[in-house]
């Protein structure tokens, strides 16, 4: 857990939080996570439902008729400190898929669960509702996205659009429907009229403010050009849409924009607002911290206290630029990347590199004094910075995620193939007591080598025997397992990277000699933001990659964890 961790002002059991109502049902907790913000993957959303009761709501992504990929890298910038810009283009996996997902889900009978959904026209907007309806506690209708043409602001804009829009959705479904309202009109009074007018039991607002347009070294950082503006900048224009709207209708608010203190809350629980969420502020913490915020806040808000989201000032998002020195090649597809300057990054954890117009993507150093990187092409972003010529200029921003922490004395075992090295070679260098285990298909894919050998015990593997034992990695791990002592082989930590399949077999491999708490795993999973905020790179138990890892102990013991934490 990082250093910005919030510290509740005293610790108290779920059981004895008071409850909330919010469209007939009754609520734990009167807070939600705006849609498209954390909770944005069924695994992520079960683990709130397990962990985090104050999200009495639980808002999911927007979810339209046919899956989306969203806008490509940069999709999120920070352009002051709390303030945020995003485009992440409505990434959803289409109605269908959602179904599926969602089905999956175990709601508690005192959460709400509100499916955030939209469309190109009415026809699509209501075939998806009438889909999702059954799984749902309510619909919210996304009608105010500022970044994606056609969808959502384009229709929010329109009163009469939106009366028609919520009146066709009613008819089609026998949930609450809620439209959710865009602040980027001339009168909210007259959209949020119009939305009780077609039949909205209950409104969200506010959705992001733009578009607007934010640039780094000339060129625009988030790679749509333009993006919808949220955090504590946007607290002002949302508090007077929020008190707008409740001068003119009367059913209940979900008020929300840039919250970052339980002031901040009761600021929007004074202009009309009976549902708070909480979003851009979340930006950074771990899920352990996100958790902590919302148990402060619900406590703060029912005793009084005074609370802030500190985290979020924490965060940096800013690029440097780096000049490229040297572009060593170690076979057609492989090379190392030497820089000009030194990189401030701890052991395990990875930085974003950008190349304005092409886009942005997560690395591990494979060193930091100077910086380098070792890249495979596998894509047109990595073949760019494989053809890149010494003199030329890239910016890296980070470092993010969590640095590794092993017990004092013990023994680091790091597996790797492909590029993981670059993940694990500065654990073994800053802690010692180290070995190795490297594995390729070729010996010419096999890198870094005397690096490695000079400060610690290197194991290789290929898969067609040209160097070390031929075999899978994993092979020569459980072979150089067996011949360890007990004593020894309790005091080992294991580190593994490289493609998910390697991480598995090795993860398999280590909890024959091993106890769950002592694997530590980094699998590739998408990694977009790299600040916790768009959930695309969940693990399969909900931790967040970017924020909670990228080293993952075991999702075995976390699990342990979790179940312990919800019977307290």
């Amino acid at each position: 857990m990082s250093s910005a961790a919030m510290i509740l002002p005293t610790s108290y059991s779920w059981h004895d939080r008071l409850s909330y109502e919010f469209l007939g049902k009754v609520v734990s907790g009167p807070f939600t996570i705006p849609s498209g913000i954390v909770a944005t993957a069924t695994p992520i959303i079960q683990r709130l439902f397990d962990t985090t009761p104050e999200v009495g709501v639980m808002t999911t992504k927007s979810i339209g008729p046919v899956p989306r990929l969203g806008n490509r890298e940069p999709i999120m910038t920070q352009y002051a400190p709390g303030c945020y810009m995003n485009a992440v283009g409505l990434t959803n996996p289409g109605a269908e898929a959602a179904l599926l997902q969602l089905s999956s889900l175990v709601v508690p009978p005192d959460r709400f669960l509100l499916t955030s959904i939209f469309g190109g026209n009415i026809e699509e907007i209501v075939s998806v509702a009438e889909l999702l309806a059954p799984l749902s506690d309510g619909l919210e209708l996304n009608l105010s996205c500022p970044h994606a043409k056609g969808y959502g602001m384009d229709m929010g804009q329109d009163a009469g659009l939106v009366r028609e829009i919520t009146a066709a959705v009613k008819a089609a479904v026998d949930i609450p429907v809620v439209p959710k309202l865009t602040p980027n009109v001339a009168d909210i009074a007259v959209i949020a009229e119009a939305a009780v007018a077609g039949g909205a039991d209950a409104l969200c607002a506010i959705n992001t403010v733009g578009p607007a347009y934010f640039t780094a070294y000339g060129s625009p950082v988030l790679q749509n050009t333009v993006g919808g503006m949220s955090g504590r900048g946007v607290l002002p224009l949302a508090l007077k849409c929020v008190r707008d709207i409740r001068e003119v209708v009367d059913v209940p608010i979900i008020g929300c924009g840039g919250v970052t203190s339980i002031a901040d809350v009761r600021a929007l629980k004074d202009a009309g607002a009976q549902i708070f969420g909480v979003g851009s502020a979340l930006t950074g913490l771990d899920s352990e911290e996100v958790s902590q915020t919302f148990a402060a806040l619900q406590k703060a808000l029912e005793n009084e206290y005074p609370v802030s989201i500190a985290p979020q000032a924490k965060v940096d998002m800013d690029f440097m630029p780096y000049t490229l020195l040297e572009v060593e090649r170690v076979c057609e597809d492989i090379a190392i990347l030497r820089f000009d300057k030194d990189l401030d990054v701890n052991a395990g954890e990875f930085i974003y590199t950008w190349i304005p117009e092409l886009g942005e993507k997560p690395f591990s150093a494979l060193t930091d004094k100077p910086f380098s990187l070792v890249v495979i092409d596998v894509g047109e972003f990595t073949s760019k910075l494989l053809a890149l010529e010494p003199g030329s200029i890239v910016y890296v921003r980070g470092p993010h995620g969590e640095g590794v922490a092993p017990p004092n004395n013990a023994r680091i075992v790091a597996v790797a193939g492909g590029t993981g090295l670059a993940a694990v070679y500065q654990i073994a260098r800053d802690f010692g007591n180290a070995d190795v285990f490297l594995g390729a298909r070729t010996s010419d894919r096999l890198y870094f080598k005397d690096e490695c050998a000079a400060i610690a015990t290197t194991h290789i593997a290929t898969d067609d025997g040209s160097e070390g034992y031929q075999g899978l990695i994993t092979e020569l791990l459980e072979c150089w397992l067996l011949e360890q002592p007990e004593a020894e082989r309790d005091n080992m930590v294991f580190y593994n990277c490289g493609p998910a399949p390697m991480v598995h077999a090795a993860e398999a491999v280590e909890r024959k000699f091993a106890r769950a708490e002592q694997v530590y795993s980094a699998i590739d999973y998408l990694t977009k933001c790299g600040v916790g905020i768009c959930g695309a790179c969940a693990a399969p138990d909900g931790r967040r990659l970017c924020v909670d890892g990228p080293f993952l102990v075991q999702e075995t013991i976390m699990n342990e964890v979790k179940v312990e934490k919800v019977q307290e």
